[in-house]
């Protein structure tokens, strides 16, 4: 690889003799440059090493060493050099990276709350589009430059998008919300969580069912149980009470856009894509198989079928005004759109800002009414009355 760059360079017109002595071999995550060798300030320019903490303990794990330390907390190779950038203060660095960087949860928080305080992005590129050959992980291309003093000021910059097409777009990233782009849908589910929300629960396992054992069949899709390109399913024999509380929880959420725009993540009704009653467990939990919701109390049907609705229009209003950076993509698509995956704590938070077990007739009525016509203002203020009136209620009481 020394070679491959040395002839590289000499390709953009790099004198054969100034390359051989200044391309070496050298790991800098452990042992970085001793900058007072360089006549001028280093202009950092680099594709760092991907690899995610949690892979790195499954199948390489001499090279947990990277993480020790003062290193501890941080989640991928990429992240110990930008931080090792950041103890050794260069100006200017230039950094192709995972797009996670810029729109992940907690597997880049901690990089972003501890990096943007001392670093500005001047501009990005973005890809949601294959760039390596052998990743299939969506990167961006970062151009840092040091503050000139520590600040937690918000970081304004633009960059550029690129998948199917090209776009140019703002971003604004809050130390409220560790830094993270496409923060739209954090604040919304943040500013009209309801005082008293729905209790939402995921899953249902075979343990639960082999512990309610009785008479009464019902058909249960076995989301473990996959071959062929469908699932299968099974009867069981269970108790009424446990009938009753599948029967009563139609919903389940897809977390996995499948690549059509039919079948994009959100909420679904069990029986009429599964036919059948319910899903079940009967191995290991994964978060990309379709898992049935659980809320208390219980629902009617309508009131079910008003908070699918509910929870599908502002997913996709979401979608629409941030081009779905709040979702985490899920490689690559030959489709009209990049596929993303839904996670249950975002599904969770968003089901905790429609309180329908706390709403009049009426007010149902009305956000029917708005929810048809995709009227997201009208929702908004409906909700924001509902949350302020049984605020209203609960101080009262507490008084």
């Amino acid at each position: 690889m020394v070679e491959k760059s040395i002839k590289n360079a000499q390709r953009y017109g790099i004198p054969y003799g100034i390359a051989k002595e200044n391309i070496q071999v050298n790991d800098t995550l452990e042992n970085y440059p001793n900058l007072k060798h360089f006549i001028h300030p280093p202009y950092h320019i680099t594709n760092p090493p991907y690899l995610y903490l949690g892979y790195i303990a499954k199948n390489s794990k001499r090279n947990l060493r990277y993480f020790s330390g003062q290193n501890e907390g941080y989640q991928d190779l990429y992240q110990i050099a930008l931080i090792n950038d950041l103890k050794h203060g260069l100006q200017n660095i230039i950094y192709i990276i995972p797009a996670n960087f810029l729109f992940g949860f907690s597997v880049s928080n901690k990089i972003r709350k501890d990096f943007f305080p001392f670093y500005d992005i001047r501009k990005a590129i973005i890809f949601e589009k294959r760039i390596f050959e052998f990743t299939g992980t969506n990167v961006c291309i970062c151009f840092f430059e040091k503050k000139a003093y520590p600040s937690d000021k918000p970081i304004i910059f633009y960059a550029l998008k690129v998948n199917s097409k090209t776009i140019k777009k703002r971003y604004n990233l809050s130390a409220d919300n560790f830094y993270r782009a496409g923060g739209e849908f954090d604040e919304y589910v943040s500013f009209f969580k309801s005082p008293k929300p729905l209790r939402i629960n995921f899953y249902l396992t075979i343990d639960e069912v082999e512990r309610n054992k009785g008479k009464i069949p019902i058909k249960l899709l076995d989301v473990s149980n996959f071959s062929s390109g469908y699932f299968r399913f099974n009867t069981y024999m269970v108790n009424q009470n446990f009938h009753d509380k599948i029967k009563s929880n139609p919903l389940f959420v897809r977390t996995l856009d499948t690549g059509t725009w039919e079948g994009r993540a959100g909420i679904y009704d069990i029986q009429e894509t599964f036919g059948v009653d319910g899903i079940v467990v009967t191995k290991e939990k994964y978060r990309t198989h379709p898992i049935q919701i659980f809320t208390t109390p219980n629902l009617s049907k309508d009131d079910l079928l008003l908070l699918r609705n509910y929870f599908n229009l502002m997913l996709e209003y979401f979608r629409d005004i941030t081009d779905s950076e709040f979702l985490t993509t899920f490689k690559y698509s030959s489709f009209d759109y990049i596929r993303k995956y839904l996670g249950l704590s975002q599904t969770k938070k968003l089901l905790e800002t429609f309180s329908i077990h706390l709403m009049s007739l009426k007010e149902k009525t009305l956000l029917k009414i708005l929810i048809d016509q995709k009227n997201i203002v009208g929702i908004k203020d409906i909700l924001l009355s509902i949350n302020r009136k049984d605020e209203n209620q609960t101080e009262l009481f507490q008084r």
